[in-house]
């Protein structure tokens, strides 16, 4: 089953209808500081972030993306993807992945943020038995 990508932005008055039910209602919010990203890698990043986030959208508040590149032209291991993720009753889970390839470090962030909600919320289900 395919899941919708993430959306840019949400209504206020949406956002109250939609309540924490589906997967196009969380907001995330995708920042690049000395950093090209281009409209295709914020496409793909919408979309993993709606695959690898949309089962757990009911305990998903919003979501926000920051990505950097630390060196500039120097070059070297420079690109750094950090995610995080705002839950509802539970701590946000924050995640940082560097790379020499944006493409990587954004996989390697969306990988481990997956882990990390997934781990929070079977921790919060474990603690109301």
């Amino acid at each position: 089953m395919k899941r919708a990508p993430l959306a840019d932005r949400i209504p206020r008055p949406l956002k109250r209808r939609l309540g924490r039910t589906a997967n196009p209602g969380i907001p995330a919010h995708i920042r690049a500081a000395d950093a090209s990203v281009s409209a295709a890698d914020r496409a793909y990043l919408r979309r993993k972030l709606g695959a690898k986030l949309g089962k757990f959208a009911r305990a998903i508040e919003r979501v926000s993306v920051r990505i950097h590149d630390v060196n500039g032209p120097r070059g070297g291991v420079d690109h750094v993807c950090a995610i995080k993720v705002v839950m509802s009753g539970l701590p946000s889970v924050v995640v940082e992945q560097r790379h020499v390839l944006l493409q990587a470090a954004m996989d390697g962030a969306l990988q481990r943020t997956e882990r990390a909600v997934k781990r929070s919320t079977q921790r919060r289900r474990a603690r109301a038995r």
